[in-house]
């Protein structure tokens, strides 16, 4: 059976790309989505709060969009701050393949997409931005957001959008319990947007 999961490195079901234009706070983006990937029609209400209501991007250094998907976050990120290197990360080779061909399509230079292995060993991120995959499990997101957590700089932070029935305030618990200290800095529709210090 055809799987569709977004989350898996290779689906198997099979290729439909299409594409539609978007805009948040005035920032034009065409994306090319296709099955398989998350959000392959519109750009979800999650992504859009996160962009909307997040503070500012910084202007420089190593910006991480984490789960990027079609690279809604990363290309926004790349537009606002330009002087910046904008890494877009995701395990699905379908996804990072529609995030390089968007990212050249929206005229950014400063994107780099790659599988989680694929980053550097030296890289580490002034911000880090995220609609995290929720579905992949607790135990799975909790692995992968102290893998990525612990490569923020020293002054760093993370702002991820996460609905509340989603486990939102569970979530932020949790970071705080394992000694990441997390605020709800707003909230929208159901969404928390969640900041996270080094």
């Amino acid at each position: 059976m055809a799987s569709s999961q977004y989350f898996e490195s290779q689906p198997t079901v099979p290729s439909k790309r299409r594409e539609f234009a978007t805009a948040v706070d005035g920032i034009p983006m065409r994306l090319l989505t296709d099955r398989g990937v998350f959000s392959q029609d519109r750009l979800d209400p999650g992504t859009r709060a996160l962009l909307k209501l997040a503070p500012p991007p910084p202007t420089t250094g190593n910006l991480l969009d984490l789960g990027s998907g079609t690279g809604a976050i990363a290309i926004n990120l790349a537009l606002r701050s330009p002087a910046a290197h904008v890494w877009a990360v995701d395990v699905n080779e379908r996804a990072n393949d529609l995030c390089m061909a968007n990212a050249v399509a929206n005229e950014t230079t400063n994107v780099s997409v790659a599988l989680p292995d694929d980053v550097p060993d030296d890289v580490l991120f002034d911000q880090i931005w995220s609609n995290p995959p929720i579905r992949i499990g607790k135990a799975a997101l909790h692995e992968m957001l102290l893998r990525w957590l612990a490569r923020l700089t020293p002054d760093g932070t993370a702002v991820l959008v996460v609905h509340k029935h989603l486990g939102s305030d569970s979530l932020l618990k949790w970071l705080v319990g394992e000694g990441w200290p997390t605020e709800r800095l707003t909230s929208y529709e159901g969404y928390r947007i969640l900041q996270i210090h080094r």
